[in-house]
């Protein structure tokens, strides 16, 4: 698996959010770093697709074979803050829903992923009275358990406690098979092991 940026530029109107990125995403894990407002998340959307380039070109790449831009999303799980949910849904209809659309890894049943993402007391809660903490972690377990060759995480412990921290962490270390950027400036949101990669050295 591989992503690779070809001369990646994003400006929004004169302003260069990065120019010239020029690298190859093959390891298993890897950070987005920076101070806030200095373009993460941009990049991140450039990366996944949701935002055009104002130059360049993103390659992903399974098998030695290019994944053709129309279809990359078939193979892109994503959590962030900003990601919408369905509020009208309860959780179970959330989750049923969402794996309409993506495989869940490992064929996970419904109740075993509400047991995965420790919500089964919420099966029938709707989404719009979930706290920001339930949201956010309903979030990240999607895009964990989605089989997904690419995970997007946009500064991933946003509203969670302590607690939820560490199931974040859990869950996190036990991905193996996916290419995985994170979005960060701060250290516990990502592994130790992470190749790091400061957006201001693209300015």
């Amino acid at each position: 698996m591989k992503i690779e940026a070809k001369n990646l530029s994003k400006r929004f109107n004169r302003e260069w959010i990065f120019k010239n990125l020029n690298y190859q995403f093959t390891e298993t894990f890897y950070a987005i770093t920076g101070p806030n407002g200095s373009g993460k998340s941009t990049l991140l959307q450039t990366l996944w697709g949701q935002m055009l380039p104002s130059a360049g070109e993103v390659i992903y790449t399974q098998n030695e074979k290019v994944i053709p831009a129309e279809d990359a999303f078939r193979h892109v799980a994503i959590a962030t803050p900003y990601l919408e949910l369905i509020d009208e849904f309860t959780l179970t209809e959330m989750v049923d829903f969402h794996f309409r659309f993506k495989k869940p890894r490992q064929n996970k049943t419904t109740k075993e992923l509400l047991e995965l993402f420790e919500l089964s007391h919420a099966r029938d809660k709707a989404i719009a009275n979930f706290s920001s903490g339930m949201r956010q972690r309903l979030k990240l377990g999607l895009a964990f358990y989605a089989q997904a060759e690419f995970l997007f995480l946009d500064e991933p412990t946003t509203n969670l406690d302590k607690k939820a921290i560490g199931w974040y962490q859990q869950h996190l270390s036990s991905i193996s098979d996916s290419l995985v950027l994170i979005a960060s400036n701060q250290e516990h949101e990502y592994p130790a092991t992470a190749t790091k990669l400061d957006i201001l050295t693209y300015k």
